[in-house]
């Protein structure tokens, strides 16, 4: 059983940063790649990154590659999500996941965090 709890979102201007962070509960963290989606309002729900057990290999959706990075500390049981150059189609909920397997598409995570809310204004 792991447990996710978003934080770090909020209110930023078109062309700010935010970062994300997801704290996991458990001392499997670890064995998990970890992923970042988000939901806009009235959309479906969208890859944005992931991240493999050891860090060794991450992937993110062409909407936020070259803006957003992801990355984890497995000391600290924490994945983060580093946004830059942030765009008012950047705002949603993002929420992280925990997943054995490794990949973009949200039936391979197991288990998911309550979100946290991003908006940009332009």
């Amino acid at each position: 059983q792991v447990q996710l709890v978003e934080s770090g979102g909020g209110l930023v201007q078109a062309g700010g940063s935010l970062r994300l962070s997801c704290a996991a509960s458990g001392r499997t963290f670890s064995s998990y790649a970890m992923g970042w989606f988000r939901q806009a309002p009235g959309k479906e729900r969208e890859f944005v990154a992931a991240i493999s057990w050891s860090g060794g290999r991450t992937y993110c959706a062409d909407s936020v590659k070259g803006r957003f990075t992801i990355s984890r500390d497995n000391r600290k049981n924490t994945v983060y999500l580093q946004m830059n150059i942030l765009k008012p189609e950047d705002t949603a909920v993002y929420y992280c996941a925990a997943s054995r397997v490794y990949g973009y598409s949200g039936s391979y995570y197991d288990y998911w965090g309550q979100g946290t809310q991003v908006t940009v204004s332009s």
